[in-house]
């Protein structure tokens, strides 16, 4: 966007990815501390310095991302008379809480809704979901392209990119041998993102007495805990601290290396908005097996590019993480449309040509 003319700020809690951003990007950013929890005095102390901020920058355009931006940036900017106010959707928390919260996250979407001049659901899930429960009307909503937030660089996520040498030294760092089949996790290891189904499936297959013909099954979760939001079931710690085909890869801010040695991404979340971690996995040549949910049921087609199983299934997952190590033929069928599929529908430079194509069509008018 800086590049067709606009002057772009950037605006999130404070730490080294902004600053980063900040560098990267060659633009202006500004620290508002936002916490993804529940906690009302220090969101009113956000909104209130967002509303500051937007009355001294006088934008002509907010756009922002994830539940707690989106009712603060939404909100505050309505107020400073903001006039092209915009929010993506991305995933919907509330669709995994229920009772009192659930009521109050809705109730949180339904203000950002109304406070926004246009909403884009980055999937069509998310956008039947929307309209089933009201929470808007039609005339606000509008998907960018073929869906995502920001599409992916296909020029980045190639499996040309990781070097053979690299792969057998990573490889030998974890003790993985050549004919291993490698299922790798990518995300925040969280009980919404369906690790403990996952654990729990491969924790069975690794106790399977396999043909011999079959190669040994290993597991890479690449990412972070987060205790305090949404911790894993005290087994399922156990098992990945015990099993010794598990694999904890921690927060990697290279996933490239790590995809490059697998051979089958397992996504198994409960609910998504479009998930960059499948579309990454894709464009490096990997299958996937995902959970049919938004997002996940967009990226993958059943039988094309991956498995698709149901949430919260584990014996389903398990059976399907079994076809992709077992049947050579149908997964190799698969992994020869993986990259495709991606590169056809999914390619960063055509997302950001349609959201600049929306910033200019809102702000004419």
């Amino acid at each position: 966007m800086s590049e067709k003319g606009f002057e772009v700020l950037a605006v999130s809690s404070s730490g080294a990815e902004l600053d980063e951003v900040e560098k990267r990007e060659n633009i202006r950013t500004a620290a508002i501390e936002m916490s993804r929890k529940i906690s009302p005095l220090r969101d009113l102390r956000a909104l209130w310095q967002m509303f500051r901020l937007f009355k001294n920058e006088k934008p002509d355009i907010v756009h922002s991302h994830t539940p707690k931006a989106g009712i603060i940036a939404m909100l505050a900017a309505k107020l400073a008379g903001v006039p092209v106010r915009l929010h993506t959707v991305a995933g919907l928390p509330l669709m995994e809480t229920s009772g009192f919260k659930r009521k109050l996250l809705t109730e949180v979407e339904k203000i950002t809704y109304r406070c926004a001049t246009k909403i884009y659901p980055n999937s069509k899930g998310l956008t039947e979901y929307i309209l089933n429960n009201r929470l808007t009307t039609a005339k606000k909503l509008k998907q960018i392209a073929n869906g995502s937030s920001n599409g992916i660089d296909t020029s980045y996520f190639s499996a040309d990119l990781v070097s053979e040498e690299q792969k057998v030294e990573l490889k030998k760092m974890l003790g993985i041998s050549a004919e291993d089949f490698v299922f790798v996790f990518v995300g925040r290891l969280v009980g919404d993102k369906g690790i403990n189904e996952l654990v729990a499936a491969f924790s069975e297959i690794s106790k399977m007495d396999l043909k011999e013909n079959y190669s040994e099954p290993k597991l890479i979760l690449v990412g972070n805990y987060e205790t305090e939001l949404d911790p894993l079931l005290p087994e399922t710690l156990k098992e990945i601290e015990n099993n010794p085909h598990i694999f904890l890869a921690g927060y990697q801010k290279d996933v490239r290396p790590w995809f490059g040695i697998s051979d089958c991404l397992v996504f198994p979340s409960y609910r998504e908005g479009f998930p960059n971690a499948v579309m990454q996995a894709g464009a490096m040549g990997l299958v996937a097996v995902v959970s049919n949910i938004n997002g996940c049921n967009e990226i993958i087609t059943e039988g094309l590019n991956g498995l698709i199983v149901p949430v919260k299934d584990t014996a389903a997952l398990r059976s399907a993480m079994l076809e992709m190590m077992t049947n050579q033929p149908v997964y190799l069928q698969m992994k020869s449309n993986a990259r495709e599929q991606i590169v056809s529908r999914f390619e960063q430079k055509e997302v950001w040509q349609a959201l600049l194509d929306e910033y200019l069509f809102e702000i004419r008018g």
